[in-house]
């Protein structure tokens, strides 16, 4: 097991040492080319995700709202909570500065995808309407390209495990629940395959839902679990409100020292926090796309505008929180714990006798809601790959992985998530190159017969 663990943290760290240029260099130019146009909207957007202009007669199975808590629901979790404190142990404060940056980036990123994900559409075997990056690089690119579509589905059916945030829901229960009461030792094996197997029996029932159920629940539990990790951790913030400042400085100069870092490597520090945002915001990786392209509408640039909030909310905001507790409450310079239970550590640290027990609420149904949507996620890889009337197999496939995530190590699970994510943004970040124009075509023709901000400052000047 330990040969089989050190071959994945390699493989890993040999994707992301070359897609690291394509992610953010990608990304970068397509910020540059939409001329930070995505920017000027996000007012619209928010007016999109009311409800303005949802149609139920339009093509798909989910409101723009549901497409964006279903994507959070993937999103905002273990990759906010349990991810920087990965990055934080493995880079440093520094790594947390490289996350703002991919996050600025996949801003653009995120709007080109999306906004591709309902252009190009496609059907499946059962001629239903689907999208994700398989059905944009067929149906955009061409059949003579269907080899990367394949690629991406392929690579997505193992990218899309609940590995990570299974492993790290199972490991705060342990440490913060169990191990106090002296329930378990050092070997925890038996401890883990239990936790799993009850975990297969209460997830499989909304898995096995589909996006509609999945959709449905995440609308529900997304937005609470949001405002309650929110309200803990901007309480631990303000109750340290005069060191924000020497904080904030502090990510902003590792990050361009390492000092933090182990070696001192500024280019560890970049790597390290570009791999955390990619799997926090999600941003070129493609998963995103897959649910968007599930949305009730005929428009692909209103979708990107949607989708293009999540690096704000998920990264800017949620992510930031996190790395100021961890920061301010000096746990990541006085332990060796990694993962979700250094943020556990931070959070009773600052709010003792119950901040572990908040943060395990959080975390529980965090984690839950991001298996949901990720198990939705395969199930359209696999469809693609051997035909919708298949894709249920998937689910059997996912939940015994749920089993096997429960009792795999922390290194193993993230190690083997980051590697298939860095080869699924081959497919996503190409098509999105190369088809751009259709996007920014798309956005001038929609800017021509809605122009938001126009009618707007019409608004304002009648209301004058």
């Amino acid at each position: 097991m330990e040969f089989v663990e050190r071959g994945i943290v390699l493989f890993a760290d040999t994707a992301w040492s070359y897609l690291l240029y394509l992610l953010i260099g990608g990304g970068l130019f397509l910020l540059l080319y939409s001329r930070f146009m995505p920017f000027r909207y996000f007012k619209h957007s928010i007016e999109i995700i009311r409800g303005k202009y949802d149609d139920p007669n339009e093509t798909g199975d989910i409101t723009h709202f549901q497409a964006l808590v279903s994507a959070l629901a993937a999103t905002i979790g273990m990759g906010n909570i349990s991810g920087v404190a990965v990055a934080i142990a493995v880079g440093g404060p520094g790594a947390m500065f490289w996350m703002w940056v991919s996050a600025l980036v996949g801003i653009a990123t995120k709007f080109f995808t999306c906004s591709l994900a309902i252009m190009y559409r496609g059907q499946d075997s059962a001629g239903k309407t689907q999208g994700g990056p398989m059905y944009v690089v067929r149906e955009g690119l061409g059949r003579h390209w269907k080899p990367l579509a394949v690629f991406f589905a392929v690579v997505g059916v193992i990218g899309c495990l609940p590995l990570f945030q299974v492993n790290q829901l199972v490991q705060i229960i342990r440490d913060v629940i169990f191990v106090p009461m002296g329930v378990v030792g050092e070997d925890h094996f038996w401890f883990d395959l239990t936790a799993g197997i009850v975990l297969v029996l209460i997830l499989g029932t909304v898995i096995f839902g589909g996006i509609t159920r999945i959709a449905d629940v995440a609308t529900r539990v997304v937005p609470a679990m949001v405002i309650l990790y929110m309200i803990c951790a901007l309480w631990i913030i303000a109750l340290n409100l005069g060191d924000v400042p020497r904080y904030l400085m502090l990510i902003i100069t590792d990050a361009f020292t390492g000092e933090a870092a182990a070696g001192g490597a500024v280019g560890a520090v970049i790597i390290t926090g570009v791999r955390r945002a990619a799997f926090s915001n999600e941003a070129g990786i493609g998963t995103e796309s897959l649910v968007h392209g599930a949305t009730k509408t005929k428009e692909p640039a209103r979708e990107g505008m949607v989708a293009m909030l999540e690096p704000v909310i998920d990264t800017m905001i949620v992510c930031t929180c996190t790395a100021l507790v961890i920061l301010m409450t000096g746990v990541w310079q006085t332990t060796s714990d990694n993962g979700v239970t250094l943020t556990s550590n931070a959070f009773e640290s600052a709010m003792p006798g119950f901040g572990s027990y908040m943060l395990i609420i959080c975390v529980v149904f965090f984690s839950a809601s991001t298996i949901f949507t990720y198990s939705y996620y395969g199930t359209k890889c696999l469809g693609f790959l051997i035909g919708a009337r298949y894709q249920f197999l998937y689910n059997y496939f996912y939940v015994g992985c749920v089993i096997l995530a429960s009792v795999s190590s922390l290194d193993a699970a993230i190690s083997l998530i980051d590697g298939t994510f860095a080869l699924m943004a081959i497919p996503t970040m190409i098509s999105a190159l190369v088809l751009s124009p259709k996007v920014m075509a798309a956005l001038r023709d929609y800017r021509k017969r809605h122009q938001p901000e126009r009618n707007s400052s019409s608004r304002v000047s009648a209301g004058r």
